[in-house]
């Protein structure tokens, strides 16, 4: 199954789960009915723009993990890297390490060495605001 497939399926599924119809959903996200449709069955690729997308999410009463992870989808779908991270210096540039570890290739030893030391980061800030 196809990222734009599962997209559109995972949109439908939190529809259905809000009890909400295509109007209704399209209405109080102020998108078109027939495109929501067209996405919902995979015909047609989510929008980009991270605002639309994050009102979407507000309408389908995620909380802002399930936002966030909405967001990487539809990013996915579109073939983007998701806004936080482009702006995030530290974390896009590790990106190329990242995409050669995904194709096969080994990162270099200082790429692995940094992003070792940024996932311990994460880690403890993430420890410290629980």
């Amino acid at each position: 199954m196809t990222d734009l497939k599962k997209f559109g399926q995972k949109l439908k599924k939190l529809r259905i789960k809000n009890d909400m119809t295509l109007r209704e959903v399209s209405k109080k996200a102020d998108y078109d009915s027939s495109n929501w449709s067209k996405i919902e069955r995979g015909l047609l690729n989510p929008p980009s723009d991270e605002q639309t997308l994050a009102k979407w999410a507000d309408v389908l009463n995620l909380s802002e993990e399930e936002k966030r992870s909405f967001i990487d989808l539809a990013k996915t779908v579109q073939g983007e890297i998701p806004e936080d991270i482009l702006k995030d210096q530290e974390k896009a540039s590790l990106l190329p390490a990242f995409f050669r570890t995904i194709r096969g290739e080994k990162p270099t030893r200082e790429e692995f060495e940094d992003l070792k030391k940024k996932l311990k980061e994460e880690k403890s800030n993430d420890e410290q605001q629980d």
